[in-house]
């Protein structure tokens, strides 16, 4: 299996963003990595402003989805509206300020933590991903050789390739979800921290990730699902996996997947996905505040990354599983948003920094060759990262990750 990874956001959390980390397996493409209580739009409680910002939400930038909806936490726009985006900033404004008046200082980039929601800033345990197939819409459920669901409405395999996907998660030493190791929360980080102090309860090494699958056919996905109902799909597969107390969710993580032919929360020609918590949302959760992420079936847009690493022939599945990534990352380093990571100016997550890097640009997909395998010997190959995990000192270079317990302050390398 291919994977081609886009190099890890490595920010000594007080370093300006590099990149955005990007994986494809074969066709498909895995992406990286505040608490904004107003969500508006009949999406959720209110349009508060996150941070004191503008009374459009979080977001300044006009031509940002989440502009007026600010629910939309962690969203990776569509190439074009980047384009847009990126030319809006450059004209009108320059790490929050007007571009005109002054130019970024050495802190320009920087994420800071934003002193937890609920006592929650980042996943600093296991995570553990839970995939919802949303609808009926999906068609008839088989098992594939791999154990996957699969689905007989979904011609580019998008089903195998998540389930693969977060299966994968550090198997045979990957270095692409070493990021995460970087970030960090607990009562010894200050609110606005730029840096993690070494007693900082920080993310382990993720292994083991893939918690289930589940197809829910008990309705059809709604033509244009809401905020809401995307809430409330998270909160069913709670109740489904047998996660019923706020403690089975803290490190629990639930990707609502649409079926092809729908437009949730209106993302067609905006967006390609997001993420947040339920917390959020007008819902009333049960089972605890629970971190979820609203993915479409993007590979229906062209412009959310078709062909972005493998060209048009063999890329099919390059966006959708960049937009995976991306998401995934950002809810570990912000899992309840906004109390996580996150930067002061922007309001924007790790990898909404870097989104969209072209390949063969710094902080570009590289590629993978990867296979589970029993065992490690089996190991098809690895990288060499542009820069380092979180280290209180300088590096350039990647070192091997050491599994360490969740519990456990360090630092990597």
């Amino acid at each position: 299996m291919q994977i081609n990874f886009r190099t890890p956001n490595r920010r000594k959390v007080g370093l300006k963003a590099t990149a955005v980390a990007a994986l494809v397996t074969a066709g498909l493409s895995l992406a990286l990595a505040h608490a904004d209580p107003g969500n508006g739009n009949s999406n959720g409680k209110g349009n508060g402003k996150g941070n004191g910002q503008t009374d459009h939400g979080w977001a300044k930038n006009p031509y940002s989805p989440a502009y007026d909806h600010p629910w939309r936490r962690g969203v990776i726009p569509t190439i074009d509206v980047k384009a847009k985006m990126d030319k809006w900033d450059d004209e009108t404004y320059h790490n929050g300020q007007p571009y005109a008046g002054q130019q970024p200082g050495a802190a320009a980039g920087q994420l800071a933590y934003n002193g937890g929601n609920q006592g929650v800033g980042v996943n600093s345990g296991i995570s553990k991903v839970y995939v919802v197939f949303y609808g009926t819409q999906w068609g008839n459920q088989t098992t594939d050789a791999k154990g996957d669901l699969k689905f007989s409405n979904d011609a580019a395999s998008a089903a195998s390739a998540v389930q693969e996907m977060f299966k994968g998660i550090g198997t045979n030493g990957e270095l692409w979800s070493a990021e995460l190791t970087q970030w960090c929360d607990g009562p010894n980080v200050a609110s606005g921290a730029t840096a993690c102090p070494a007693n900082a309860n920080f993310i382990p090494y993720q292994q083991n990730v893939f918690a289930g699958a589940w197809y829910d056919n008990s309705v059809a996905s709604p033509a244009a699902a809401t905020g809401d109902q995307l809430a409330a799909e998270a909160i069913k597969a709670a109740q489904h996996f047998g996660n019923t107390t706020a403690a089975s969710n803290r490190y629990a993580y639930y990707i609502i997947l649409s079926p092809t032919g729908t437009n949730p929360d209106n993302y067609a020609g905006a967006y390609c996905a997001w993420h947040n918590y339920t917390g959020a949302f007008n819902v009333n959760s049960p089972v605890g505040p629970l971190a979820f992420s609203n993915q479409p079936y993007n590979i229906d847009q062209n412009d959310c990354g078709i062909g972005f690493v493998n060209g048009q022939a063999n890329g099919k599945l390059d966006g959708y599983t960049m937009t995976l990534g991306h998401e995934w990352h950002e809810y570990m380093s912000d899992q309840f948003p906004a109390g996580g990571w996150n930067n002061p100016s922007s309001g924007q997550e790790n990898s909404d920094e870097c989104a969209w890097i072209s390949p063969g640009s710094p902080g570009g997909p590289l590629t993978w060759r990867l296979r589970r395998a029993p065992s490690p010997s089996r190991r098809a190959g690895r990288t060499t990262l542009a820069t380092a995990p979180f280290r209180t000192r300088s590096s350039t270079t990647a070192p091997a990750v050491r599994r360490r317990p969740a519990s456990a302050s360090r630092q990597v390398g």
